[in-house]
């Protein structure tokens, strides 16, 4: 079963994920790509943490969808979130001040997405996607933002093609 939860920021995915994932009656992983690297990051996190009972387990994840070989494939996985775990792949793949992205920087991007979403749809036991919707605002004003809000679209697309539910 793979469920995605999608929207804006701060509009309680994060909170529903976790709630679907402890009703499954298996034990939970949480996959993170937040990185504090800076206060107000830190508070972010410290406000997740604040949340979630201790007998979830957490995964900090890199950008190498290699990391889902560590998750126990009888738990239950909780993404949060795609566009930050995702997010830490793409950045290696335009350099800072670029002016544009390299011509197979998208095709690249689609790869590590492909990689990291059948990851995830390959898994048997109970699979909880948090995610972002990016690209109902602003074009960004970056080549890696660009980059970024293309890719995630992608991904979101193909994870929802498959997953059992999805909500927005």
């Amino acid at each position: 079963m793979i469920a995605v939860l999608t929207g804006p920021v701060r509009s309680g995915k994060s909170t529903m994920a976790l709630s679907l994932a402890l009703a499954s009656g298996q034990r939970v992983v949480l996959a993170v790509g937040g990185r504090a690297d800076d206060p107000e990051m830190a508070r972010r996190i410290a406000r997740h943490q604040e949340n979630r009972p201790s007998s979830v387990a957490v995964l900090e994840v890199s950008g190498d969808p290699g990391w889902l070989a560590a998750v126990d494939p009888g738990a239950c996985l909780v993404v949060d979130c795609l566009g930050t775990v995702l997010g830490l792949s793409l950045a290696a793949l335009v350099p800072d001040g670029a002016e544009m992205a390299e011509a197979d920087a998208e095709d690249r991007a689609r790869t590590v997405a492909d990689a990291l979403v059948d990851g995830l749809l390959d898994r048997s036991a109970p699979t909880v996607v948090v995610t972002n919707e990016v690209g109902w605002g602003v074009v960004p004003a970056t080549p890696l933002g660009r980059l970024f809000r293309d890719t995630l679209g992608y991904a979101n697309r193909r994870l929802i093609d498959e997953a059992d539910i999805a909500w927005l």
